[in-house]
């Protein structure tokens, strides 16, 4: 595995730890009560979704430029989408502990069917396996669909953005159509087909990728200053973030030397997807009490959380059938 791939794969996973480290402790402080400067910050970190695609599908189309080959889809369906739905069992049970309001069968249906949870981005990056496929199958040229599926995206998004009552009731079940992210499938599937060019050249004007990241935080900022101040990573400013992280990460992973931490972070990185949500929902009010100032309450959370997921997920590993709750745990 390229080293520049796995720190991709670690940072993007710390980043969305840490932005629900920032969204439990708001849930128990109260949101409103939150400063400005804190939204923008959680804002930031909603590149991390999305770059998980990028990064999937990067390594995807490098691995198999001439098409899937045979046993891909059982062991994605072993070790990917079996996880997804213990998972969905699991965050349905912990949603009817901690909440009186819940129907626990409701939970579970809306779960396993609509992963009506935060495990819902496994049944996208499905939709895009299954998107890879007919790419190859049919040729479809990039030229094509890179600048289609821009527009397709900004589309759906903007339609999405109205907030009629329609929409809102449905979004569980309208955030999940690959429509929603189809601009970065098509950007990793460039990035993939052309990696090693882009890579040297990345490396070689490394600078601009820092140049490229900060006028996409600026972009974020300008429109945070018109009144898109909710983190979500399915906003149209988070298409140029996600690939400027990308870019910039890319760029400088080449002078980091490989590292066990982070590419422990890396192999765990579904399973710390999967769990560390429910962790952060028993341990946040714990950690309010514990400690009296804002940041020091989320630092705290984002480091024990993830290393409480850490050590669960090195357990369940050891069991005979682990991998079908946490995943398969690649050997770098």
């Amino acid at each position: 595995m390229i080293k520049e791939w796995n720190l991709l794969r670690a940072v993007a996973c710390l980043s969305i730890v840490f932005l629900h480290s920032t969204t439990r402790i708001g849930a128990v402080v109260g949101m409103p009560e939150l400063n400005s400067s804190y939204q923008f910050f959680r804002i930031l970190l909603c590149y991390a979704t999305p770059t998980f695609i990028i990064i999937s599908i990067l390594i995807l189309v490098y691995k198999y430029p001439d098409g899937l080959r045979k046993g891909f889809w059982s062991k994605r369906f072993k070790y990917i989408f079996v996880p997804f739905l213990v998972f969905g069992v699991i965050d349905a049970f912990v949603s009817w502990d901690l909440y009186s309001n819940v129907v626990l069968e409701e939970k579970l249906y809306k779960n396993l069917i609509f992963g009506d949870y935060e495990g819902y981005f496994i049944l996208i990056i499905f939709q895009f396996y299954f998107l890879f496929y007919l790419t190859t199958r049919f040729q479809v040229s990039n030229l094509i669909f890179l600048p289609l599926s821009i527009v397709i995206m900004y589309v759906y998004l903007y339609w999405l953005d109205l907030n009629t009552p329609w929409i809102n009731e449905r979004l569980y079940f309208l955030k999940l159509p690959f429509l929603a992210w189809v601009a970065y499938f098509a950007i990793a599937y460039y990035i993939g087909k052309n990696y090693e060019v882009i890579a040297n050249q990345l490396v070689k004007y490394k600078w601009w990728t820092v140049a490229l990241l900060f006028s996409a935080i600026l972009l974020v900022w300008l429109s945070f200053e018109h009144g898109n101040n909710w983190p979500s990573s399915r906003e149209l400013h988070i298409l140029p973030l996600s690939i400027a992280v990308t870019a910039f990460i890319l760029a400088f992973g080449y002078y980091i030397p490989n590292n066990g931490i982070i590419n422990l972070i890396s192999r765990y990185s579904l399973g710390i997807y999967l769990l560390h949500w429910q962790v952060q929902r028993y341990l946040a009010p714990y950690v309010v009490d514990l400690f009296n100032t804002l940041p020091l309450r989320v630092a705290m959370l984002f480091i024990i959380s993830l290393c409480i997921s850490i050590i669960i997920i090195k357990l369940i590993s050891l069991l005979p059938f682990g991998e079908y709750i946490i995943g398969k745990v690649r050997k770098i």
